[in-house]
């Protein structure tokens, strides 16, 4: 067996790298990847060289340890089976579906503590967005979203998708999603959404109730755009006390804020959301073992992988990359089939 692994080289251009395969140590196991998926949040950040200087890739696994520089492997929603263990290790592990927050590559080396066992009743092409949906339930616990509350999803990515699909079990008095692409809030309105207008429709401010420079009727707003200009609406929005959640990594953009008309009278609330840490005010009655089960029974209910709209090869990198660069209205989810792909 040979590796193949992703590398992005340059702002626009990945690469594809062929070299021998790993052989795990004492305390590894070997995983062969059946699938990955694409974050067109972040990953497209990386794609394009907007990350900010001398900020850590992810300093929460060991696979995305270091700076942001290219070249650089990135990635972090891979499913996989495991097929070597090492001399260290039993064979309990052996034949098991697993889930990875690791790089796109089809084979790779992995401590058990870093292996999250894939439910029975899941398949791999639901196992994929844990991640995401980790994210969404990390919001909601962030934002606390309260009975009769009326509540604003902007950007309906995956991130904003998953989110707005648990919002959408919430007795709330309403769910607003704004979104620019057709496909989406289409898919929006499947998921739960009362209302999904494009945030460049003219009517806008009118339509929810919004009057420039003295607030609107949202009590809570989660920004997940990943555009700087999603937050200076959801402060628009919002009415006076409301709670705006910036789950948006904005990477090198830099947000440009009317704080001067509505935001201090107002006394809005911004709200940093962030999957890698929880919230101080939780941590002693949530921590990532429970998230993830929550992450993964939602899952279960929401069942997301008909958000998944185009299939790649590896090899095949540069053409899904370019598709989510050039023409975002056309994907939800794109994600790529390993050699050894097959879904159970």
């Amino acid at each position: 067996m040979r590796r193949h692994r992703l590398e992005f080289v340059a702002p626009g251009r990945v690469a594809v790298h062929e070299g021998p395969a790993p052989q795990p140590a004492a305390d590894q196991l070997l995983v062969q990847t059946r699938l990955s998926a694409i974050s067109a949040g972040t990953e497209m950040l990386v794609y394009r060289g907007q990350w900010p200087q001398g900020v850590t890739v992810d300093a929460t696994f060991d696979a995305l340890a270091g700076t942001f520089a290219y070249p650089l492997a990135y990635g972090y929603c891979t499913v996989g089976r495991v097929i070597a263990a090492g001399p260290g290790l039993t064979d309990d592990w052996l034949g098991r579906r697993v889930f990875a927050f690791h790089p796109h590559e089809d084979l790779f080396c992995a401590h058990p503590s870093i292996l999250h066992p894939i439910p029975n009743d899941l398949d791999d092409e639901t196992a994929l967005f844990l991640p995401n949906m980790e994210t969404a339930v990390n919001l909601l616990l962030d934002g606390a979203p309260l009975i009769g509350e009326q509540v604003v999803v902007i950007g309906q990515g995956i991130v904003g998708l998953l989110a707005t699909a648990l919002l959408a079990r919430f007795p709330l008095a309403s769910l607003t999603t704004l979104e620019s692409h057709p496909l989406r809030r289409e898919a929006s309105s499947r998921l739960g959404a009362t209302l999904c207008i494009d945030p460049a429709a003219s009517d806008l401010f009118a339509r929810l109730g919004a009057i420039p420079g003295q607030g609107g009727q949202a009590d809570l707003i989660f920004e997940l755009s990943g555009n700087p200009a999603g937050l200076d609406t959801a402060l628009a929005l919002t009415r006076p006390s409301g709670r705006v959640v910036v789950g948006s990594w904005y990477g090198s953009k830099k947000v440009d804020l009317d704080l001067g008309s509505f935001f201090h009278r107002g006394r809005l609330t911004l709200i940093s959301s962030q999957v890698s840490n929880i919230a101080p005010a939780l941590s002693a009655r949530w921590q990532a073992h429970r998230r993830l089960d929550v992450a993964w029974e939602m899952l279960r209910q929401v069942q997301p992988q008909s958000l998944i709209t185009h299939r790649f090869a590896l090899a095949d990198a540069a053409e899904a990359y370019a598709l989510i660069d050039r023409s975002p209205g056309e994907a939800i989810q794109v994600i790529f089939q390993h050699p050894s792909a097959t879904t159970r």
